[in-house]
């Protein structure tokens, strides 16, 4: 039995994550905004919560994050741009992964294979990127890919069988996309947790640092 953290459990794919993570026979570790008060952009509320947990965990996985922050929509162009969305954005879906990477070392066993995931998105792929728009919430998915990156690269200094990666889970039909899924074929949240538990299943030390999409492809920064 493996003992995994699971930050952002109470989302659609943390939700999803855990259900499928148990059913294996795992004991996940759940923390929450809405069960346990974590605020994943405040240093603080990651000390307390996070920095307490007793490990080790064999995964820590990362589901935090949000499309819409604040009624404030993804921008069409970059004439649509506010300083106070882009903040909000990278508060979240970039700076609040690095404070709970800021802990992972100490949650992580020195002796064994052991992962961090933090769920990125394809649109923080600057290679990938054919399409414009999206301003905000594409540089704080990229933002996140650079963080996971480095972290990757020091913490495979003190955990030499450590695995620290970016996941895209696809188009998930959660509360989180249900405004934005006209254009595009949307997976269950049963599915996606199914998919990346999957994808992270075949993965060794020597992919540490790099970013996956559901079905195991590498995306290009």
């Amino acid at each position: 039995m493996r003992r995994i953290l699971m930050i952002g459990a109470s989302g659609g794919i943390g939700a999803a994550m855990t259900n499928a993570l148990r059913a294996r026979g795992d004991e996940v570790v759940t923390l929450s905004r809405s069960a346990d008060g974590l605020d994943v952009t405040d240093e603080a509320s990651v000390a307390t919560l996070v920095g307490a947990q007793q490990g080790p965990f064999d995964l820590v996985f990362v589901a935090t994050g949000a499309l819409e922050i604040n009624k404030a929509a993804p921008e069409k162009s970059i004439k649509s741009v506010t300083s106070r969305a882009m903040m909000d954005q990278f508060a979240l879906n970039a700076v609040g992964p690095a404070l709970v990477l800021r802990h992972a070392a100490d949650l992580l066993p020195r002796d064994r294979v052991a992962m961090v995931a933090v769920l990125s998105a394809r649109v923080g792929s600057v290679g990938d990127n054919r399409m414009g728009g999206w301003i905000s919430y594409r540089s704080a998915k990229a933002a996140v890919n650079q963080i996971v990156h480095t972290a990757a690269i020091e913490l495979s200094r003190s955990h030499r069988h450590s695995i620290c990666i970016a996941l895209h889970p696809g188009t998930v039909a959660t509360p989180f996309t249900e405004k934005y899924l006209g254009r595009h074929p949307a997976v269950a949240a049963d599915e996606a947790a199914d998919n990346l538990i999957r994808v992270m299943e075949g993965l060794s030390p020597e992919d540490t640092g790099r970013f996956f999409d559901w079905a195991g492809k590498e995306v290009p920064w």
